[in-house]
């Protein structure tokens, strides 16, 4: 799949898209991510992309020609499934959301900033609006490169190992339950003479009843702390 990420700020952006998952899935051939600078498809000489809100407000908005040129320019050479903007008033970015967008073709990101953008441009070129949470980010580089970072991490073949992508939190709308690995028996630096031990399903090699555990784990761990998942 391709991602088009449209920020007034790329080099926030351009380390973390090309290490880690994102790095290794681009190198595999399986994803791409372009950023692209708003500034270069401004009009203004200055290189100005905002300017101040109509009505008196305090505050800069991103205008639309900037946006509609960008965003043209990038629909010329291709079709887009869905032309994504980062706000808080949008809908709320989750794992079902995710694996549904690494099942598109292509997608752009808006990298919301300032007071936000030009209203005629989500009612006229955007198709889908979302957000990270509730609370509000100086711009939406972060929200993209959250979006990115689950949407491709799902996609087939990024992960070598497909069990712990599908096991994931929220992949079945319970919490993972607990991990351990090696040893089984530590003795924390704080007092050598305790002993931290992992629950002995674990070591029974049964896998049936550590599945039957990892279940019963995840339900319990989800009704504590996350029981809107269950609703």
């Amino acid at each position: 799949m391709r991602i088009d990420i449209i920020t007034v700020l790329p080099e926030m952006l351009e380390g973390f898209v090309t290490t880690s998952i994102l790095g290794r899935a681009q190198s595999k051939g399986l994803a791409e991510i372009h950023i692209h600078n708003l500034r270069d498809y401004t009009a203004d000489k200055w290189r100005r992309v905002d300017d101040y809100p109509y009505g008196g407000k305090a505050g800069m908005v991103i205008q639309c020609q900037p946006l509609d040129a960008c965003i043209s320019a990038l629909k010329a050479e291709r079709h887009y499934d869905e032309v994504i903007f980062t706000a808080p008033d949008g809908e709320k970015f989750d794992q079902p959301m995710a694996n549904d967008l690494s099942l598109k073709e292509n997608i752009i990101i808006i990298c919301g900033h300032y007071k936000g953008i030009d209203y005629r441009i989500r009612e006229h070129l955007i198709t889908k609006e979302v957000s990270i949470g509730d609370y509000v980010l100086t711009g939406g580089e972060l929200a993209a490169a959250v979006m990115a970072d689950s949407i491709v991490r799902v996609i087939p073949g990024v992960i070598g190992d497909v069990e712990s992508a599908l096991s994931d939190s929220f992949q079945d709308n319970l919490l993972e339950p607990p991990v351990y690995t090696r040893p089984a028996e530590y003795h924390p630096v704080s007092n050598p003479d305790e002993t931290w031990g992992i629950p002995d399903i674990l070591l029974s090699g049964h896998e049936a009843k550590i599945k039957e555990w990892e279940l019963e784990q995840a339900l319990e761990r989800t009704k504590r702390l996350r029981p809107d998942l269950l609703e």
